[in-house]
């Protein structure tokens, strides 16, 4: 079975989900509970860091299509960072680009957040 784990760190005024490993339907339910547990809590802001995840499924990308609508409505939003080339394909294959911003470096993320929060947005 391959290893996967989920970090979360606060990064103000969002939250850094950092993945490791392997994110397939097996580990999926590890990233649905950590993505309940900061909607639960009113953490709306969330940044998905990539850098260490080596594989994602069609099962891994279900759970961001489960939680960005509660995000976004709540003056949230999931936004990813760090994605390796093989990974982003995956994303732009099934036209992910369009739908979420994602970006290279984590402090592109926070800065996308902190203007959106000063513009009023």
């Amino acid at each position: 079975m391959n290893q996967f784990s989920v970090t979360i760190r606060d990064c103000p005024p969002a939250q850094v989900v950092d993945l490791n490993g392997y994110l397939d339907a097996h580990t999926a339910p590890q990233l649905e509970q950590t993505f309940q547990q900061l909607l639960d809590g009113h953490r709306y802001k969330i940044i998905v860091n990539f850098r260490d995840l080596a594989y994602i499924s069609s099962a891994g990308l279900g759970v961001f299509m489960a939680f960005i609508e509660e995000a976004r409505g709540n003056n949230g939003d999931i936004k990813l960072v760090g994605m390796s080339p093989k990974v982003y394909n995956v994303f732009d294959l099934l036209g992910f680009p369009m739908l979420y911003e994602i970006f290279d470096e984590e402090s592109e993320a926070q800065q996308r957040f902190i203007e959106t929060a000063s513009a009023g947005e």
